[in-house]
């Protein structure tokens, strides 16, 4: 009985300990973008498309968290018409140890679409952290969180640089209106035929006109 005891015991804590160490929480707000793309409603996927998917759910719950607490202004869901989308495929999110060194790496590819499915932006995050295997330390959990933290930040500064602009397009099969003074080189011809140089270069009266003048009626002191 006691070694039955004993060897659920130490299932129990096999199980608890595999895959990849909890990382401590990161976000990284931009003071001057409450909420990217000049929008107030996104919608966050995380897909998981590492070649191990070692405790997907806590992996994906702590980067979903880091991008939302970089945005405190936006409204998370994808309930509204004209929400927006931004979806994260994580290549690589593990630390392990190598000849006394803690070799962590967070990788993902981000992709903001806008609600009719079209690409806003896409850049890729690639973080890697070296540690070497101190003594007392929990040096898994630290150089993964150390790694994971940068790269929430350099995600967050790749959303804060979409700009408002990418957002504003023309409706498909239209094209901007083109500005006044070019629309009206086009009218006016910088190489006009010689008929219509003539046309343009001849005087408003041709010569030999009679103009008439019109006199104001002669008053009795001119009579």
């Amino acid at each position: 009985m006691r070694r039955l005891l004993i060897s659920g015991l130490l299932a129990v804590g096999l199980s608890v300990g595999c895959g990849p160490a909890t990382v401590r929480p990161a976000s990284a707000p931009d003071p001057d973008v409450a909420c990217p793309g000049g929008r107030l409603t996104w919608g966050v996927q995380i897909e998981d498309q590492r070649a191990k998917r070692d405790a997907q759910d806590r992996m994906t719950a702590a980067v979903r968290d880091g991008v939302q607490k970089s945005f405190p202004g936006c409204r998370w869901g994808t309930t509204d018409a004209d929400s927006g989308s931004i979806a994260i495929e994580v290549h690589r999110f593990a630390s392990h140890l190598d000849s006394g060194y803690w070799e962590a790496a967070v990788e993902w590819t981000v992709t903001a679409r806008n609600e009719g499915g079209h690409v806003l932006t896409q850049f890729e995050v690639n973080e890697e952290v070296t540690r070497p295997n101190y003594q007392g330390s929990d040096n898994e959990k630290e150089s993964l969180s150390e790694a994971f933290g940068k790269a929430i930040e350099r995600t967050s500064k790749g959303l804060s640089a979409m700009s408002i602009s990418e957002i504003i397009r023309h409706p498909e099969g239209t094209a901007a209106p083109e500005p006044l003074a070019t629309a009206a080189a086009v009218r006016a011809p910088s190489n006009p035929s010689p008929a219509e140089a003539s046309a343009m270069s001849a005087p408003a009266h041709p010569p030999g006109a009679r103009l008439e003048r019109i006199s104001q009626p002669a008053t009795s002191e001119d009579l």
